[in-house]
């Protein structure tokens, strides 16, 4: 799937409630803490590492990057999740589906599903908003990966977050997203789906932030302007690193670079 750079960021409860797993073609799907179907694969053996997409991706964009390769032939233990609304998971239309930081609980719910004890997380993007979730809300994650990403995601009130929604929604007066709103209606997305996910996309405050102890890594593009400031958001994480690599928000993610300093860094 192409990224356009004036794209709005593209791209986990410990009660799971009833689980139940059935296979497709290439991957697996798991009944979430709600009973809404989430599809996911593992593939490697070794440390678990979660890769989690951004807004109107899926678990196979990582597949066209490095670091999906990398991570397996380095002994890393891969999993990949299609968020609720995006790929093959389910893409319901209430508000109580996407609220109270339900795309970090289905990844909470797999890996409890799965039997994983520990493990690190790769976010980009919006993926990186959901990290963040997770660095709050799980004791299990141990290291934690934010790419393509700034503070404007812990203001709650984030102008391009709201933007995003309302233009979704129809309303045609906010030009700051209009490349977003070019690419999704030049695809066939779930539109409400992408709606609900920005209406509830969720914000780590900077005193929550405060709290991390785990080592957290923001990589940044060199050319890349989107989603506030790293600097910033590196200043609100206790001894969280800041790598910078080629590329703007579109193209940083997928070139060697960036995977190099992920593989450095959970090392």
């Amino acid at each position: 799937m192409r990224i356009f750079r004036s794209v709005f960021p593209l791209f986990l409860l410990f009660y799971c409630g009833t689980i139940s797993a059935m296979t497709s073609d290439s991957g697996h799907f798991f009944n979430s803490f709600d009973h809404n179907r989430i599809y996911y694969e593992v593939k490697g053996e070794g440390s678990p590492v979660v890769l989690i997409h951004g807004f109107t991706g899926n678990s196979q964009g990582w597949k066209r990057g490095k670091l999906y390769g990398d991570l397996q032939a380095h002994g890393y233990q891969v999993i990949l999740i299609d968020l609720r609304g995006n790929g093959r998971s389910d893409k319901p239309h209430t508000d109580s589906a996407y609220a109270q930081n339900a795309e970090a609980k289905d990844v909470m719910s797999l890996l409890t599903f799965l039997g994983v004890k520990s493990y690190a997380a790769v976010g980009y993007s919006r993926g990186s908003i959901i990290v963040s979730s997770l660095l709050v809300l799980d004791k299990r994650i141990k290291k934690a990966v934010m790419g393509g990403m700034g503070d404007g995601y812990t203001d709650p009130q984030w102008p391009r977050r709201i933007h995003a929604y309302l233009s979704i929604k129809g309303d045609t007066t906010f030009h700051d997203v209009d490349g977003m709103m070019k690419y999704i209606h030049s695809q066939h997305f779930d539109i409400e789906s992408l709606a609900l996910q920005q209406k509830w996309q969720p914000s780590t405050s900077p005193m929550q932030l405060l709290e991390v102890k785990i080592p957290v890594l923001i990589i940044r593009g060199t050319e890349d302007k989107e989603n506030g400031s790293e600097t910033a958001l590196q200043k609100m994480i206790p001894g969280s690193k800041l790598r910078y690599v080629p590329g703007d928000h579109n193209t940083a993610l997928s070139n060697s670079q960036f995977a190099d300093a992920v593989l450095d860094f959970l090392k």
